[in-house]
């Protein structure tokens, strides 16, 4: 609702929706193809608030926005009824390994559902916590309707499931979700619960008992309620059979026929084949992460504990969370997201031990709001904000977390519920089947003991400073980075060259919305080799799907867009192959992106890359270089804070 009036303002001038053939954005604006680009009112919108400029190029009609161009885009979207077609959504064509394609798969599917499975996990461990102090009774319809809050995601997880993954393997999603409110179908769950007619596999690992058949054929039926690796294959495979069905049915009679034999044919295959085996491997996989535990505890604990924030750093932890959610299924509670819950207070006890220790007032400051945060489970501005620049403390909150893993391991800690992180994860470890408290009070004095250690070993360890002097002098340079004379500034932010090639200043470039400062000051560079380093220590906090852009949050704060080219987005891709991604943090020099200058000069595009400070309006000044030629690594400018 914020962009409300700008979204129905710039419908307006762009002609309305009926002029409208598509619309895209990019990093800082709006991309529209128009039917007829002489029904938009471009001088309205160049005066409107909150619009930069507009531009006219490569046949689309793009309106400058700014950073938040996202959240204008899809105010746009919903005001004008429009199909979305987000170009953040394109699928690039970089090769990575299965490894990262699985994390990628896993995160995707999941991600969308935890903050609800966390806050429904919540509910039901304060229901179990309820009844420990006697406060309900499992009687009571307060105790009733609040489980069934509780449990109403996770026991229905395969529809809930189907659906994220439907947008992942590009299913319609009231199909996937008719699959999955299959597998959990309550009559089948009531003939399960019958006398078998016969049993398969008889005295093995995988003896199945066949209560019904389907076609004469026998039907194994499994408990899928909770259960995650059937619903996820069974959709893997309905995107191939929805993908087939729509090249051999005709387009009239598609709206019904597909989703008709697609439903026809992965429901029962899912019941016969695809669901036995996947629950079987899940039973396998479950076993194996517990035999892992149960052979060492104490070292599995160490492992995960200590390692916890280095693999949600990397998004490493997605490999772990659908086998912590197996072992909920299959047994009832998990030790693996059990083992990992100090991590986040020995973190928060390294912050306060920074805040107590250094004499920086702006780190004291920024300590504040990361001791809170981490409280209560989120630990990001904590290490990217504090320690990890800091590097020490980093190190000493993961020992830390190592040894509350290996004791959270050693007392046989288990989570019962997919909770609340932090402090409100504390009544994950109830058990709703026994009565008390059982060893919450050893967890609580497990992850206290955490905290104390994290702040005792990075008050030891000690650590360096984050900033400059509060006062430093800006001496004369023979470079053109400084000016001379004897002023005194706060601070300073250096920004490398990022390129080697030749220096342009911003206003002679043909982009207006660069050219004109408004997406702030900088200068722009024609490269002479196809390799973009970091001109910054910080943190990749934006890379564009078509990786032709990237933004870096310098550790000063210092918020730097390099745009590779002119227009290059239209190249969706082709010929850029990026070496970080999004949430990397990165050091001065790093590659960060390879693209080659000569397809993109062959697909008709410019190669000057802008180079801007996008928050320059917070500092006194930006200074550039006055050099006409650069190489990477090389003083390119200097924010004056």
């Amino acid at each position: 609702m914020k962009y409300e009036a700008l979204a129905k303002s710039i419908i307006e001038n762009v002609g309305g929706t009926e002029n409208i053939n598509s619309l895209t954005h990019c990093v800082t604006r709006l991309r529209f193809k128009l039917k007829d680009e002489s029904k938009a009112n471009t001088d309205v919108l160049k005066k409107m608030d909150g619009i930069v400029t507009v531009i006219k190029s490569g046949g689309q009609y793009q309106v400058v926005i700014g950073n938040h161009v996202p959240d204008v885009y899809q105010e746009v979207v919903t005001v004008g009824n429009l199909n979305s077609n987000d170009s953040s959504e394109q699928e690039s064509d970089e090769k990575v390994g299965l490894f990262n394609k699985f994390v990628d798969m896993i995160s995707g599917i999941f991600a969308p559902t935890l903050g609800t499975l966390a806050a429904t996990g919540m509910i039901k461990g304060f229901n179990a916590l309820f009844v420990a102090l006697g406060w309900l009774t499992v009687e009571s319809g307060t105790y009733q309707i609040l489980n069934a809050i509780g449990d109403s995601l996770f026991y229905f997880f395969p529809i809930f499931l189907a659906f994220t993954a439907s947008k992942k393997f590009k299913v319609n999603q009231f199909t996937a979700m008719a699959i999955g409110a299959s597998l959990v179908y309550p009559t089948l769950a009531g003939i399960r619960a019958g006398d078998p007619l016969y049993t398969l596999f008889s005295g093995s690992i995988i003896e199945s008992p066949v209560h019904t058949t389907f076609l004469g054929l026998p039907l194994i039926l499994m408990d899928y309620s909770s259960t995650v690796i059937p619903i996820i294959v069974a959709i893997f495979l309905a995107s191939k059979v929805e993908r087939g069905l729509k090249k051999i049915i005709p387009d009239v009679v598609k709206t019904f026929l597909i989703p008709f034999f697609t439903l026809l044919i992965i429901v029962p295959v899912t019941f016969m084949i695809v669901g036995p085996i996947a629950t079987w491997a899940g039973s396998l996989v479950g076993a194996g992460t517990l035999a892992v535990y149960n052979l060492s505890p104490i070292l599995a604990g160490a492992i995960v504990g200590g390692f916890w924030q280095i693999f949600v750093m990397f998004g490493l932890h997605w490999g772990l969370v659908p086998l912590a959610l197996n072992n909920l299924a299959v047994y009832g509670y998990d030790p693996i997201l059990a083992m990992s819950f100090a991590a986040s207070f020995a973190q928060t006890g390294a912050i306060i031990a920074i805040m107590v220790k250094t004499k920086e007032k702006k780190v004291k400051s920024l300590g504040i709001p990361s001791v809170i945060s981490g409280m209560f489970g989120v630990t990001e501005p904590a290490i990217y904000g504090i320690s990890l620049p800091l590097k020490k403390p980093f190190i000493m909150s993961c020992i830390a977390a190592g040894v509350g893993g290996a004791t959270l391991g050693l007392v046989g800690a288990n989570g019962y519920v997919v909770g609340g992180l932090g402090v409100f994860g504390i009544t994950n470890f109830l058990n709703p089947a026994e009565s008390g408290l059982g060893n919450v009070p050893i967890v609580i004095a497990i992850i206290i003991g955490a905290m104390i250690l994290g702040f005792v070993l990075t008050y030891i360890a000690g650590f360096g400073k984050m900033y400059e002097d509060d006062a430093v002098v800006a001496e004369t340079t023979n470079d053109g980075i400084i000016d001379s004379g004897n002023e005194v500034y706060i601070g300073k932010d250096t920004i490398e060259s990022p390129l080697k090639g030749s220096i342009i200043p911003l206003s002679d470039i043909r982009d207006e919305a660069f050219s004109s400062g408004a997406m702030g000051k900088g200068l722009a560079i024609e490269p002479t080799e196809g390799k973009l380093v970091s001109p910054v220590n910080g943190v990749v906090t934006m890379l564009f799907p078509t990786f032709h852009a990237v933004g870096i949050t310098s550790d000063e704060g210092t918020e730097i867009l390099i745009h590779i080219g002119m227009d290059t987005v239209q190249m969706n891709a082709e010929g850029f192959v990026p070496h970080i991604k999004q949430g990397d943090k990165v050091t001065k020099g790093q590659l960060l992106i390879e693209f080659d200058i000569a397809k993109i000069q062959a697909a008709g595009y410019s190669v000057v890359t802008p180079v801007v400070i996008t928050n320059s309006q917070n500092y006194l000044d930006v200074i550039t270089t006055e050099k006409s030629t650069v190489s990477s690594n090389e003083q390119l400018m200097t924010v004056v804070i």
